[in-house]
């Protein structure tokens, strides 16, 4: 290479029937030359394949990951359970959330009628449990009246079971066949009817010929509560019948 007049002179061999070609570049050309040859050099070299890690650490990798997984606990899955918001928001689930809460049971109250055997249905009713001799009024599962202790029909003369209506009230009743008042007598069953008793306990055995028998003032007491046609329910067996 041979320097002419600030250029830089490259020969370059040729052939048999030329000879070498001599050939120009300014010193500028030259420093862009060798940069682009840096350059391709440090691309090449970022370019290059990293190391493979290690057969170990690729088998430990898996493991790792699952061992995080176990530790994380699973999250639980409220779409489906009835009431939650999710439930409600859905199409149509505020109707399913009323429907079901319609098919729930009633909760009774601690009463004469926990054991929920006089209907809570029939709006004011009387119930009449012959197996503990007690009769209450109820209005829904609302006791109003009661209960209070009464004396029912004795053995051939039981207190018919089953849903009764009062149909016939007298205040002054006397029966011409025993011979005996019934104040406030309400009845309910052919001859069968609340009504109050003078002179005797209602503990006092065997019992009535078929009515429900009460103190005199639970028997009026019981005369403002009810009206003609509330339903009356006889449920349960008098012992010793």
């Amino acid at each position: 290479m041979e320097k002419v007049e600030g250029d830089v002179e490259l020969k370059q061999p040729g052939t048999a029937a030329t000879g070498p070609t001599r050939v120009r570049l300014r010193p500028a050309a030259v420093l862009l030359a060798a940069l682009a040859l840096l350059g391709t050099g440090c691309a090449q070299a970022s370019a290059a394949p990293a190391p493979a890690a290690p057969a170990s650490a690729r088998a430990a990798a898996p493991a790792a990951a699952g061992a995080r997984a176990a530790v994380r606990p699973p999250r639980a899955d409220t779409r489906a359970l009835p009431g939650s918001a999710a439930a409600a928001r859905a199409p149509g689930g505020r109707h399913r959330a009323r429907h079901q809460a319609a098919r729930r049971p009633v909760a009774r109250p601690a009463g004469p009628d926990a054991a929920g055997r006089c209907p809570a249905t029939l709006g004011r009713i009387a119930c009449v449990d012959l197996s503990r001799q007690l009769m209450w009024v109820q209005v829904g599962t609302r006791v109003v009246f009661g209960p209070v202790r009464v004396r029912t029909g004795r053995a051939g003369y039981v207190t018919r079971t089953g849903l009764w209506h009062v149909y016939r009230r007298n205040r002054d009743q006397w029966s011409t066949l025993y011979d005996v008042a019934m104040p406030y007598s309400q009845f309910f069953s052919g001859g069968e009817a609340f009504h109050g008793l003078d002179g005797e306990s209602m503990y006092t055995p065997p019992g009535s010929h078929g009515c429900v028998n009460m103190n005199t003032w639970d028997a009026r007491t019981l005369w403002g509560i009810l009206r003609s046609g509330d339903p009356v329910e006889v449920f349960g067996r008098k012992p010793g019948t």
